[in-house]
């Protein structure tokens, strides 16, 4: 018997307009990800560079980090009310201010100036993090995994190449005359105006906007609720939301606090920009290459096998990096590798949970909440990590993030929520 009602018609639009979504997601994922790889990979060496010391240098990627946490706030109302478009383009748009004053930081020498900066660059990292859950507002929740994951993975490409092109970055700017290290930042505000733009012309019809309109037709409460507050209270009612949280908290505080020194730890041990640029992409590579893969199994197993499987990948990483000599070693570079891996498992599976757990009205709230809490966590991480290098050495920093994981390992077999119950609840 063939379907002639409006229903069956209405769900193919929205699937069309599903499949649309995410491809230009993808788009601004990977111009996104090369301005904000290019970036991070030398933000820790140039503030080596203008203090003399490494005590401190970890603090302008933790500006960014801490950047990208506070403005996810603003973001998310502007969400709230005009839709995914409004707060994506806005934050790209800081980005790129943020990289174009890092140049001006790394021309007059000014820390303070690199500070705000990172603080202005981290709104980019926020878009590209609140675009994984633009490709979940119209996904049906057994495909909800993978589209959030493809748009992770499509970070890759960006992301990847970002680093490779410091050695390339610092040529043009030696060319324009401008200290090498500022050069990435260039490619960042070029990269971070491409996205942006591209959301600007192409995320038509608004995801979140109809998703809004189609569980009103569905008779749900479709008030939009912006603020990250209520968002809190929210994900502290919920299990499966709050677990969610806690995961992707952890895990990307574990990979951030290893990840900001590991370019300085290279450095000091004499290895080229273009070495550390490469063990920097494969890292980047571990963190966004298979995320379709851990989506897949999201989907299928759960959420809570996967973030236990990052747990474990974490161990490993800073097993093998904790060990590693200043430099370059082969080491090093799995155990970087494998601190993506982990970061994948985690970011994917919590951030799943986060958003099958809420109505539609309240995600813009809660998305930011989660957002906020992860860029707290992981600006104090990066704080600390600067100051345990800089006292104690890269090992001891790689035993504390262990530890942290441990915390996270606990935390998931106590914490078992009930999907459904949670999904039912106001």
């Amino acid at each position: 018997m063939t379907e002639t009602g409006t229903e069956p018609r209405a769900t193919v639009a929205v699937e069309m307009v599903q499949r649309r979504t995410v491809r230009t997601l993808v788009g601004s994922q990977m111009l996104g990800g090369i301005g904000v790889a290019s970036g991070i990979a030398v933000a820790a060496i140039l503030a080596e560079e203008m203090l003399g010391s490494a005590g401190l240098a970890g603090l302008a990627s933790t500006a960014q980090v801490l950047g990208g946490a506070i403005l996810a706030v603003p973001m998310a109302r502007l969400m709230a009310g005009y839709g995914r478009r409004a707060g994506l383009l806005a934050g790209y748009l800081t980005g790129a201010a943020g990289a174009a004053l890092a140049v001006l930081a790394g021309v007059w020498s000014s820390f303070p100036l690199l500070l705000l900066a990172a603080a202005l660059f981290g709104a980019a990292t926020a878009s590209n993090n609140q675009a994984r859950y633009a490709a979940t507002d119209l996904a049906t929740p057994q495909h909800r995994g993978r589209s959030l994951a493809l748009v992770v993975w499509a970070t890759t490409v960006g992301a990847v190449l970002g680093p490779n092109l410091i050695g390339v970055a610092g040529d043009l700017a030696g060319v324009l005359g401008l200290p090498r290290l500022v050069g990435p930042f260039l490619f960042s505000l070029v990269g971070f105006l491409l996205a942006g733009g591209l959301l600007l012309l192409l995320l038509r019809p608004d995801p979140l906007v109809l998703a809004r309109q189609v569980a009103a037709d569905a008779g749900e409460d479709t008030r939009s609720h912006g603020s990250v507050l209520r968002g809190f209270r929210v994900i502290v009612h919920r299990p499966a939301a709050l677990l969610g949280v806690i995961a992707v908290a952890i895990g990307h505080t574990v990979m951030v606090a290893v990840m900001v020194m590991t370019p300085l730890h290279m450095h000091d041990g004499g290895a080229e920009l273009q070495l550390v640029g490469f063990v920097i992409s494969v890292h980047i590579l571990g963190m966004y290459a298979f995320s379709p893969l851990t989506g897949a199994l999201v989907d299928r197993v759960g959420a809570r096998p996967v973030i236990l499987a990052g747990v474990l990948l974490f161990g490993g990483a800073t097993f093998l990096a904790g060990r590693a000599a200043e430099g370059w070693s082969m080491g090093l570079m799995l155990g970087l590798f494998l601190l993506g891996v982990g970061w994948s498992c985690t970011m994917v599976a919590g951030s799943t949970l986060l958003s099958a757990a809420v109505p539609v009205s309240e995600r813009p709230g809660v998305q930011g909440a989660g957002d906020l809490t992860m860029g707290l966590a992981a600006a104090v991480g990066g704080a600390l990590a600067g100051l345990v290098v800089g006292g104690w050495g890269y090992g001891w920093l790689c035993v504390g993030a262990a530890v942290l994981a441990g915390c996270l390992l606990i935390t998931t077999l106590l914490l078992r929520p009930d999907p459904v119950r949670d999904a039912e609840r106001v």
